[in-house]
């Protein structure tokens, strides 16, 4: 039997997939080193939850707090696994995001242990989110912030055996020093379970019941912020909705910031848009959904007659993929990890970013005339498929370079 360790913060995060197949085979024994109290301990997992054992005050030094949040991370992470060890737990493999510090110490508990790592992002100055929109000028400390930010991959590097991706675009914001040591693989999309459906609905309470019938386009981002293009988005909406008087639009997304500076404004960046431009906008026909569960998710794209995605350069979102994946014809922004996944007329349409007024332009086109865009839905799924596809695609490479860090009777099979 196998001895996993998976180390996420956030349990299950990228691990998701790969976590229930393994489990579901009952020929592992899996272990999972977390900072979530509340996501429940999956049968078959057993969960364990650290603690930081430090954490930056408001009198921490700015340049040093993502360090000190990353050693607190990782020294509270290695300290559970002190005790792990003390029960007897000694793990094949350590599985890991490296991104918050919490595999930095793990070779002083494990030393012959394995580490493959999980590398999402590397900050850069230019090329990223900074200095990508005029309206939102970095400050004068961001070339040392970024830095300073990037001490943490920079140790993780010499901390893993090995080191995973998701995109091209995302590997390629690594200092080529990186490259030898990381594959390119993505975390992978169910595309057996997400799929068109035809017979969908969805009931939103006043609204009533919403079919594939009704003309809905859509938007969806983890929060309603700039690097997703929210605002974007919102200066887009008066022009979609007059030249499309029976359309709605549903949006899905919490109104908090998660990659980047907050608002200042009460209500978050949603309250300061609204405040824009909320005198051109028909309200009765825009619905917030907020951050809703994972089948009204899925239900609100496959309804979706026009899926709208947005970000600047930056971490691919799983829904684009998963939109595709259900046959969503996107809209999307014109920026260089969308173009990885997308091609403009052959899996979905790509505008300028900061072109609101041809980003609504091309969602009207496709509300008007569903019948022309048709083909884009099954070509992205069949992409989804080829390149991206969980059980097809991505479990058996990420198989392939587990496996070749294990010995032979050590092996994973699934």
């Amino acid at each position: 039997m196998t001895k996993l360790l998976i180390v996420h913060q956030n349990m299950p995060g990228q691990y998701r997939e790969l976590l229930e197949v393994l489990r579901e085979t009952g020929e592992h024994e899996i272990v999972f080193l977390t900072q979530r109290e509340d996501f429940p301990e999956p049968k078959g997992v057993r969960k364990v939850v650290y603690r930081s054992h430090n954490r930056p005050t408001k009198e921490s030094y700015g340049l040093s707090k993502i360090w000190e949040e990353a050693t607190g991370n990782g020294y509270g992470a290695a300290l559970a696994c002190d005790k792990l060890k003390a029960d007897g737990f000694e793990p094949d493999i350590i599985l890991g995001h490296t991104g918050w510090g919490e595999l930095l110490f793990l070779k002083h508990v494990w030393p012959a242990a394995p580490i493959l790592g999980f590398f999402e992002y590397y900050y850069l100055l230019h090329g990223g989110p900074v200095n990508f929109d005029p309206e939102d000028p970095p400050a004068e400390t961001a070339p040392y912030l970024l830095q300073a930010r990037n001490a943490v991959p920079n140790t993780n590097i010499h901390a893993v055996d090995r080191g995973t991706c998701p995109t091209w675009w995302q590997r390629n914001t690594f200092p080529k020093m990186f490259h030898p040591k990381l594959y390119v693989c993505h975390d992978g999309i169910r595309a057996d379970r997400l799929r068109p459906d035809p017979n969908v609905s969805l009931s939103l309470g006043r609204i009533g019941k919403i079919t594939r019938k009704d003309e809905v386009f859509t938007y969806m981002a983890r929060n309603m912020e700039r690097t997703r293009g929210f605002h974007v988005f919102m200066r887009a909406l008066p022009k979609i909705l007059q030249a499309r008087p029976e359309a709605r639009v549903l949006i899905v997304g919490g109104n908090a910031s998660s990659y980047g500076k907050a608002s200042d404004v009460e209500g978050g960046f949603r309250a300061e848009m609204e405040a824009e431009v909320g005198h051109l906008v028909d309200w009765d026909r825009v619905h917030f959904l907020g951050r809703v569960p994972y089948d009204a998710f899925q239900k609100v794209i496959q309804i979706s007659r026009c899926h709208i995605y947005l970000t600047m350069p930056f971490v691919l979102s799983w829904s684009l993929l998963e939109s595709m994946s259900m046959e969503a014809t996107i809209v999307a922004s014109d920026t260089a990890p969308v173009r990885e996944a997308i091609t403009h007329g052959k899996t979905g349409l790509l505008v300028d970013f900061f072109r609101p007024d041809l980003l609504a332009q091309q969602v009207v086109d496709v509300l008007a005339a569903p019948q022309d865009f048709a083909h884009l839905g099954p070509a992205a799924r069949r992409h989804v498929e080829r390149e991206y596809d969980f059980l097809k695609v991505c479990l058996p490479r990420h198989l392939e370079e587990m496996n070749a860090l294990l010995p032979l009777e050590k092996q994973i099979h699934v």
